[in-house]
């Protein structure tokens, strides 16, 4: 009699295998085949899952979304903190997404998606658009920064701090 699979618990473990591809490799180095290793299953089995690698890829941008969202708190300062300061590897494979979006038609409407996310649950926290928009915006420049060893990530916690409390750029008109 054929075992029943866990579709859900099978695909999680698709994607997790897909992040640490990424995050060792980035997104060009993730394969069908590696993934399938990394994971443990047959190729087949990714194959039925994800009809594609592109499939596999969107997936697996939704799921960084998700995660990300899913620790961020009540407050807009919660939010923005597991937004702009997530793990490393999490980081990582998020920055891989929007490199690979900027030349990828494919995976591009999902990454707008997410940002469209993003965006919609820190209008509803903050109640402005702009400010919204920009606290995403800061939110990927931080990460980009923090992982290229331009600022620390206790600087940059201080950075954004400074513009949750709206004092960032407050010495600029000083003078």
């Amino acid at each position: 009699m054929p075992r029943e699979v866990d579709r859900d618990s099978r695909r999680g473990r698709i994607t997790d295998a897909v992040f640490l591809l990424a995050d060792e490799r980035g997104l060009e180095g993730v394969t069908l085949r590696d993934v399938a290793a990394r994971a443990g299953v047959s190729l087949g089995a990714v194959q039925r899952c994800f009809g594609t690698k592109d499939e596999m890829l969107k997936f697996a941008l939704d799921e960084v979304g998700r995660r990300v969202l899913a620790r961020a708190g009540g407050t807009a300062d919660e939010a923005a903190r597991a937004l702009a300061l997530p793990e490393r590897a999490e980081a990582r494979v998020w920055l891989a997404f929007v490199a690979q979006a900027a030349v990828s038609p494919n995976l591009a409407p999902a990454l707008r998606a997410s940002y469209a996310d993003l965006e919609g649950m820190f209008e509803r926290l903050l109640g402005d658009r702009v400010r919204a928009r920009a606290l995403v915006a800061l939110a990927d420049g931080l990460t980009a920064h923090v992982l290229i060893g331009h600022l620390t990530p206790e600087q940059a916690r201080e950075v954004l701090d400074r513009c949750l409390a709206g004092q960032a750029l407050d010495h600029l008109g000083a003078g």
